[in-house]
């Protein structure tokens, strides 16, 4: 665990690309789709990343001046997954329009939609193979004044230095300094077994935050500092 927090303290010394730079594709990095068998002959996609695109469908997250988290979080995942492509990161996304997932699960027998939901994104990390699983939401409180991203992460210290990374990047992004936390309660968390984070990209009841969370320039910039994160932390763990 030291070590993992030593390597994670030098990432303050490496050169931060400005954000607008990591947005723009590089062509020559894109990647061909990958795939992989499973157990029962089925071929599958594989990369290294899933993104997992908060809510849908009935379920719309948090709300706040007719605004919807599923709606921000969807797309500010398609843009992470564009910009990580062309970066030469394969990732796929677990939603790629306005459904909840718990509609594509037959196999959970329960009579809680949120449970379904919540078992076929951690069922879709198996069945997927892929290194990292990094789930989009935005937060909600009852105090307005509340602003900046917060990230989550597991108890394994490959996480925690996940989060570490994406904290750092978001923070230089909205010009904040707070710190990712251990995400205990966390169905998704505990039950994944491959380095997860949990990133809160801002708050949704903050006027602020929710006008950045909307504009669909401020979404790019969004998704570049976690794509930027996600690509510290490969450079340190490889």
């Amino acid at each position: 665990m030291f070590k993992i927090w030593r390597l994670a303290a030098a990432l303050f010394l490496l050169p931060v690309c400005a954000i607008e730079a990591a947005a723009a594709p590089d062509t020559a990095a894109e990647q061909q789709p990958r795939h992989s068998s499973n157990d029962s002959g089925w071929t599958m996609p594989s990369a290294i990343v899933l993104i997992d695109a908060g809510h849908g469908g009935i379920d719309g997250g948090a709300t706040a001046d007719s605004v919807l988290e599923k709606d921000i979080n969807l797309a500010i995942a398609q843009k992470l997954y564009l910009l990580l492509n062309s970066q030469g990161i394969p990732a796929v996304l677990n939603r790629t329009g306005d459904y909840a997932l718990s509609d594509d699960n037959r196999w959970h027998i329960s009579g809680s939609r949120h449970r379904r939901d919540l078992s076929q994104r951690r069922q879709l990390t198996e069945e997927i193979e892929t290194q990292l699983l990094v789930s989009l939401h935005v937060n909600w409180t009852k105090n307005r004044t509340k602003s900046g991203p917060l990230v989550l992460h597991q108890g394994s210290g490959e996480s925690a230095l996940l989060a570490f990374c994406i904290q750092d990047t978001l923070n230089r992004q909205q010009q904040t300094s707070f710190l990712p936390r251990e995400g205990k309660p966390f169905y998704l968390l505990r039950r994944v077994d491959q380095p997860a984070v949990i990133v809160e990209m801002g708050f949704i009841s903050n006027e602020s935050d929710r006008a950045m969370l909307t504009d669909p320039r401020q979404q790019l910039r969004v998704a570049a500092a976690i794509a930027s994160g996600i690509r510290q932390y490969k450079w340190v763990t490889r």
